[in-house]
C-alpha cells in the first residue's frame, strides 16, 4: 500500500513535470520492490511514468537527437522519472523488462486514455519468452554471485534471486509474461512445502524490518537457487516473437493525436 500523503505528493510532482516539460502523462505506476510485494518499511518509492508531447514535437528532422526521458533526483524517498511514449513503444517491441513490468504494475497512480490498456492488450503477442528467460536468468545469476556466496549473506538479496528464477519457471510453464507480484509466483514451488514455508517466513521479516542485515544462509532457499541456476545453464528457451510494428505505430499515432 502507498500512504495517501505519499500518493498525493507523487501526483503533485507528476503534474509539475507536465507543466515544466509541456507533456501529458499517460500512465504513472510504482515499480521496484513495492510493486513486487517485498518492500521494507523504509523502501524508496519508485514512481515511473509514460508521457507524450504535442504532435509537432515529433515532426522534426532532429527527432532522434531530442531527449526522450524525464528524470528527477530522489527527494524524500521518491524516485520519479519517465519515458516518452515513442521510446516506450520501441522498448515494448523489444520486450524490454522494465517497460513490461511498468505496464503490469498493480500500483497505478494515474492512467489516461487508451495507451496503457492498448499496450497491455498487445503485450501477449509481442512478448519474447526467449528474451525474458535470458533476462531473468542473468539477473538471478548476477545477484547470486554478487551477494549470496558467503557464509553470511544479506537476506533481502534472496528475493532478488528468487523472483527472477520463479519468473523463468512461469515463462516455461505458461509461455506468457510473468506477473511482477512475487506472491503470484509462489504457487510454482507449492510442491516444496519446506522451501515455501521458509520463503514466506523470510518475506514476513523483510516487510516488517527496515534492514534485515547479514545472517547465515537459509539452507532450503540456497539449495533451490543453486539447483535452478545449474538447471538453467543448459536450458535453451524456444519461442517466436511476432512483429506487431503496425499495431505499435497505430497506437503511437492515436496517443499523439489524442491531446
Amino acid at each position: 500500500m502507498i500512504p495517501e500523503d505519499v500518493r498525493t505528493e507523487i501526483l503533485r510532482r507528476i503534474r509539475q513535470a507536465e507543466t515544466e516539460h509541456k507533456v501529458r502523462v499517460l500512465l504513472a505506476v510504482e515499480s521496484g520492490s513495492r510493486a513486487w510485494g517485498f518492500e521494507s518499511p523504509n523502501s524508496d518509492y519508485d514512481a515511473r511514468f509514460i508521457y507524450a508531447h504535442e504532435p509537432e514535437w515529433y515532426m522534426a528532422v532532429n527527432l532522434e537527437d531530442k531527449r526522450d526521458v524525464i528524470e528527477y533526483p530522489i527527494v524524500d524517498d521518491i524516485d520519479l522519472n519517465g519515458w516518452d511514449v515513442r521510446k516506450a513503444l520501441q522498448l515494448l517491441h523489444r520486450s524490454n523488462p522494465a517497460f513490461v513490468e511498468w505496464i503490469q504494475s498493480p500500483i497505478v497512480y494515474l492512467e489516461r486514455g487508451s495507451f496503457a490498456s492498448s499496450a497491455r492488450a498487445l503485450l501477449p503477442n509481442l512478448y519474447s519468452c526467449v528474451s525474458g528467460v535470458h533476462h531473468y536468468r542473468s539477473m538471478a545469476k548476477t545477484n547470486y554471485r554478487g551477494y549470496l556466496r558467503e557464509d553470511l549473506v544479506p537476506l533481502k538479496k534472496y528475493f532478488y534471486v528468487l523472483r527472477p528464477l520463479l519468473s523463468v519457471r512461469w515463462l516455461e510453464r505458461y509461455g506468457r509474461p510473468a506477473p511482477i507480484e512475487f506472491a503470484k509466483l509462489l504457487h510454482l514451488i507449492a510442491d516444496q512445502s519446506d522451501l515455501l514455508a521458509d520463503v514466506n517466513e523470510l518475506l514476513a521479516k523483510k516487510k516488517s524490518a527496515p534492514e534485515m542485515g547479514l545472517a547465515p544462509q537459509v539452507r532450503s532457499i540456497h539449495a533451490f537457487i543453486e539447483a535452478e541456476l545449474e538447471r538453467l545453464e543448459n536450458v535453451q528457451p524456444v519461442g517466436v516473437q511476432v512483429s506487431k510494428m503496425d499495431a505499435l505505430n497505430d497506437l503511437f499515432r492515436l496517443v499523439v493525436h489524442d491531446q
